[in-house]
């Protein structure tokens, strides 16, 4: 799966493309590294990994993106489109699981409506914003689960979120393990839990479950 990302990142001559790893058991370093990408070696969770891609970056604009999702084509002019759009901070994509279940066209539909009417992408989303951005937040958040929500939540508090029109696609693996609506639930307990101040300790525990 992360050759395939990677292929289609370094077809784009001008990306900068940095694979950070948290530990893996399989070959995801050693792939990295026979395909010429930079690689870094940091365990102790994803915030502090991506947080480690966006120290090691040397471009003006930061791109996360789950090793198991494919950006559109012509990404890198949709997200400088995006970034110039007026009073935009930050934007990412909307979301195409690859899978053939009709419930999947339901969660995508139901992501890209919160994404859109709510301005509320999450990770898996390709997220995007400035250095500068990125630098005046302070990155994510040191938590262990809904860095991501909670980047997001303080971005919305500075400017808009932007949702380009094309989809990433990502694989439908995770909602496959347990079944669509028994992930679905599970996510959206996660959400509620972390609102009513569940400590992401737990939450993180439940979320490793799918």
């Amino acid at each position: 799966m992360i050759q395939t990302t990677l292929q289609r990142l370094l077809d784009e001559p001008d990306i900068e493309v940095i694979v950070v790893d948290g530990g893996s058991e399989d070959k995801t370093v050693e792939l990295a590294n026979s395909m010429g990408v930079k690689v870094i070696i940091c365990p102790g969770g994803r915030a502090r990994q991506m947080n480690a891609g966006a120290e090691a970056a040397t471009g003006d604009i930061l791109l996360f993106l789950h090793a198991d999702t494919q950006l559109p084509d012509r990404y890198p002019a949709i997200v400088e489109e995006v970034l110039r759009t007026p009073q935009t901070i930050a934007g990412a994509f909307e979301l195409k699981i690859d899978g053939k279940e009709r419930s999947l066209r339901l969660v995508e539909r139901m992501v890209n409506w919160r994404s859109r009417f709510l301005s509320l992408p999450y990770g898996d989303q390709a997220i995007f914003l400035k250095v500068s951005v990125f630098q005046e937040m302070g990155g994510f958040p040191d938590l262990p689960i809904m860095e991501d929500f909670e980047l997001i939540s303080r971005l919305k508090r500075r400017g808009k979120i932007a949702i380009a029109h094309l989809p990433v696609l990502t694989s439908a693996r995770r909602w496959q393990r347990l079944g669509v609506w028994r992930t679905a639930l599970i996510n959206q307990l996660i959400i509620l839990g972390y609102f009513l101040g569940v400590p992401p300790i737990q939450l993180k525990r439940l979320y490793t479950k799918q």
